[in-house]
């Protein structure tokens, strides 16, 4: 290997990036992260929020257990459903009993910070908001991760009785819903509102994640108790 060989050999291994080319490299990755940064955003948002959705879920249903097996006391908050009678069916009562008002926002929340005697908001008689505290220092509307139930029982004309059984409402909402005056929204029959798993993002605070009816029947319930409640049975 002569002089010239040998020079050109050490500075090829030594030879490296230019600014140039480190700036188009920059300028490259730059624009590839721009472009998956909505993706990465979306896939996050859609995440976050099909938890919250699968919680509320949860939420609601640990709801109803409770009131049915008498763990938690039936909601003071009613609403009159007239019997059904022979031209119309249950499916219409439920229609009407889902256009209940939603909660009001105006006083924000009173939860207890302890739930170990399952009690309701306050004030309850108005609202029977429930909570479900899930980080662990009591309902806040300052809180992104407690949930609130409403919830809400039927009567009729002749009895308010809720040991003859009656139609369950409960709608879930994010406890952050409260933190200012802004109204709530429901689902009407023309417009479900409730939250999809799949959003685009974090979803709309002020809607329900969850909302659904049942049936509650009482162990003193009779089946003419039953029968009354939607009518009368032949």
């Amino acid at each position: 290997m002569n002089a010239d060989n040998y020079r050109f050999s050490s500075q090829s291994s030594q030879s490296g990036f230019t600014i140039v080319e480190c700036l188009v490299a920059m300028v490259v990755v730059s624009i590839l992260m721009a472009a998956i940064a909505p993706v990465i955003a979306l896939s996050v948002g859609n995440r976050v929020q099909a938890r919250r959705v699968e919680l509320a879920t949860q939420a609601a249903k640990t709801y109803v257990d409770g009131v049915r097996t008498g763990a938690i006391a039936p909601p003071s908050h009613t609403v009159v459903l007239n019997e059904v009678d022979r031209n119309k069916n249950f499916t219409f009562q439920r229609t009407r009993f889902s256009g209940e008002a939603p909660p009001s926002t105006a006083t924000g929340l009173s939860c207890p910070t302890t739930q170990a005697d399952y009690p309701y908001c306050s004030p309850t008689p108005t609202s029977s908001l429930y909570c479900i505290d899930l980080d662990g220092d009591g309902c806040s509307s300052n809180s992104f991760r407690d949930l609130i139930v409403q919830a809400f029982r039927s009567i009729t004309p002749s009895s308010t009785d809720a040991s003859k059984g009656y139609l369950l409402g409960v709608r879930v909402y994010r406890a952050d819903a409260f933190s200012d005056s802004t109204p709530l929204i429901i689902s009407n029959p023309q417009n479900k509102r409730t939250q999809a798993s799949f959003t685009g993002g974090l979803g709309n605070r002020k809607a329900p994640l969850v909302e659904m009816t049942t049936e509650i029947v009482p162990k003193k319930a009779t089946f003419k108790d039953f029968c009354d409640r939607l009518g009368g049975c032949n």
